[in-house]
């Protein structure tokens, strides 16, 4: 009777251990990480098995590359450095905005400063989803515009204006400007270009 040796499956390492890990201190949008992927280790990662295991979203750099798409890319980063509530002066909240100041670094070392509502911000994402319908899911959501604490008008009319409040919502707006500038199906776009410049 002839002994047979167990089988042996080599699984690929798992794609964390693929790359030494880079730190990075800026936002980096999910599309600029160098994927390593072959054929078997695509279909391990999709088998039945792992199916329910949550899988890490990897980020994509193509700044290398030399591509049509990396030419269009020029900028690094953007931040959103503080906000200014500006007031009308009347009852409180009422008439109230805020603007929020913007830096975009560019590739070739220079910042750009703006200054931008969120009414402009929610006009960039409604014409860049007019523009590239295909590529709404590339685009994060506005954080919210403002949240409702009770019936009473004036309490509503203030907590727009509450530190934490727009403290979520300068990182959200952040996020979003990141994911836009730095994805080269946008960042060459006229519709960006007139937000940036107006």
């Amino acid at each position: 009777m002839e002994t047979t040796a167990p089988e042996t499956v080599n699984h690929p390492p798992p794609l964390h251990e693929a790359r030494p890990k880079v730190e990075r201190s800026s936002v980096v949008p999910p599309y600029w990480q160098r994927s390593e992927r072959t054929a078997s280790k695509l279909s391990f990662n999709s088998s039945s098995e792992n199916l329910g295991r949550a899988q890490l979203i990897r980020l994509e750099d193509h700044t290398d590359d030399g591509s049509d798409q990396c030419k269009a890319l020029w900028a690094r980063r953007v931040t959103i450095d503080d906000y200014v509530v500006v007031s009308s002066g009347t009852a409180p909240g009422l008439g109230a905005y805020v603007v929020w100041n913007c830096t975009v670094e560019t590739l070739d070392g220079g910042p750009m400063k703006m200054i931008k509502r969120y009414s402009e911000f929610d006009e960039l994402r409604q014409q860049l989803v007019r523009t590239f319908p295909q590529a709404e899911g590339a685009m994060p959501p506005l954080p919210p515009k403002s949240f409702v604490c009770g019936s009473d008008i004036d309490v509503f009319r203030t907590a727009r204006f509450r530190p934490r409040f727009l403290e979520r919502r300068k990182a959200g707006l952040s996020y979003f400007l990141n994911c836009v500038l730095l994805n080269p199906e946008f960042a060459g776009s006229p519709v960006l270009k007139d937000f940036l410049f107006s």
